[in-house]
């Protein structure tokens, strides 16, 4: 399989993968908290991957291990947290849509803080994406008045966390191997996650007889192994494969395909939330189609 192929069939496998997340994560929270769901997805995956890549440790650089650290934070261990308490109040297939800002905030974080130039295709692109984010964001507000939509930020933050680990990867470790990177992002953040599991009330009587405790345990593990160890190896070699904007645009297929287990799951999606969908949408495609996407050249002196 040429890289052209490979990097279209990696994309459509992490939109099959990630777009049945969002459920997850909600049917994770009927038998766990927040912070318990965060944690126990981060051990759970940190175990996994550090069974599986903890040999190719030998062949990171010491230079490349601080920005391990950096992504392991911005890529995994944050953003776990941000969409759980998100699903508390918000629907999933809503906080998948939002997840679709991923590619406008890789390109706006790539300009503020990574030196990338942008075209004014793009611009436009942005603000078309933000102005559905509004729209969506108060539709949904007035569709489902029993719901917090001040929760989105939590999505909107975990999506420029996500941003600039797309941008971290694809400039400081382009040359350290996929596996390498998922498994090294979670030789740090595994620890405190245990940390927060232990302090969780995890453990208690109150917890463990909660009637939907075990099959939500079964819920993260599949999240965990499925939609974030796996997941993880296939996207940093995504990234490897072509840009950090191609492979953000991974949230091009994940709303349709969480959008499907929503209504499955009884979910409420007005028309108005459609069209604000599209617009986001339309957003990402128009920051995602450009001409060039090329570092700026350093001054001389």
């Amino acid at each position: 399989m040429n890289s052209s192929t490979a990097k279209w069939a990696y994309l459509l496998l992490l939109s099959l993968i990630w777009g049945s997340s969002f459920i997850l994560i909600k049917k994770g929270l009927e038998g766990l908290t927040a912070m318990q769901l965060g944690a126990l997805r981060t051990i759970v995956t940190g175990s996994v991957l550090l069974l599986a890549g903890g040999w190719t440790f030998k062949s990171i650089p010491k230079s490349k291990w601080k920005w391990l650290v950096a992504s392991g934070l911005l890529g995994s261990f944050l953003p776990a947290f941000c969409f759980a308490f998100a699903e508390t109040e918000i629907d999933s297939v809503v906080v998948s849509v939002l997840n679709s800002l991923v590619p406008i905030n890789t390109i706006i974080l790539g300009v503020l803080i990574f030196n990338i130039n942008s075209t004014k295709k793009q611009v436009v692109g942005i603000l078309i994406g933000l102005v559905g984010t509004i729209i969506l964001i108060l539709a949904g507000a007035r569709l489902n008045p029993d719901q917090n939509y001040i929760f989105a930020g939590f999505v909107i933050a975990a999506t420029l966390m996500y941003a600039a680990n797309a941008n971290i990867i694809k400039r400081y470790l382009s040359n350290v191997s996929p596996l390498a990177i998922a498994a090294g992002q979670y030789v740090f953040i595994i620890i405190p996650a245990i940390v927060i599991l232990l302090t969780s009330n995890f453990f208690d009587d109150k917890t463990i007889d909660h009637p939907k405790f075990y099959p939500s345990i079964g819920y993260i593990v599949l999240l965990s192994v499925f939609g974030t160890a796996i997941a993880k190896v296939a996207f940093n070699k995504l990234v490897h494969l072509s840009s950090p904007v191609f492979a953000s645009s991974v949230t091009y297929i994940m709303p349709i395909v969480a959008l499907f287990w929503g209504i499955l799951d009884g979910e409420s999606f007005g028309i108005i939330q459609s069209l604000a969908s599209i617009l986001i949408l339309l957003g990402v495609y128009l920051a995602h189609r450009k001409k060039s996407f090329k570092s700026k050249k350093p001054s001389q002196k």
